[in-house]
């Protein structure tokens, strides 16, 4: 497995796994797939600050990870959002932490101060690869969020960089 920077023409296979993650999961809040165009508007959103990473076996990309801007607002400069998503074929074979560490890594390249993840109720399994790596549970943000037809809970993790 590679992990490398995503490149525009990654963003129908990153486009892929996000709708699979919108479609099946609570990993997103997202009810309707995503298109192209909205993929691509995304994707020229991020920079240089706001990496965009990719996790690649035998020429396919089947994870990806971004650091997003966290608020518009000056002040928050500083602070960015983890999102990280890996094709379902390929989940528990640690993909997720092997983007997670670059992420980190190429976070405190960037003079960030922090990150924020928020993570669904029930999403055990990335609660645990957050606490592993060095995240903080910093709270929870009650019945956010409604998909499938329940009102969710949202947890939130903070690292420091």
């Amino acid at each position: 497995m590679i992990i490398r920077d995503a490149v525009e023409k990654d963003l129908p296979e990153i486009l892929f796994i996000y709708n699979e993650a919108i479609e099946r999961t609570l990993a997103t809040f997202d009810t309707e797939p995503r298109s192209l165009e909205k993929q691509i508007a995304w994707f020229n959103d991020h920079g240089p600050t706001h990496p965009i990473i990719v996790a690649e076996q035998n020429g396919k990309v089947i994870g990806w990870a971004s650091l997003s801007r966290w608020s518009d607002r000056a002040a928050y400069d500083g602070t960015v959002e983890l999102s990280f998503y890996v094709l379902e074929l390929h989940q528990g074979k640690g993909v997720g932490k092997a983007l997670l560490l670059a992420l980190l890594e190429k976070a405190d390249n960037l003079s960030l101060h922090t990150i924020i993840s928020r993570i669904t109720e029930g999403n055990e399994a990335s609660i645990q690869l957050h606490k592993q790596v060095g995240f903080e549970y910093i709270g929870v943000m009650k019945q956010v969020g409604k998909k499938f037809g329940r009102l969710l809970d949202v947890h939130m993790f903070q690292f420091f960089i």
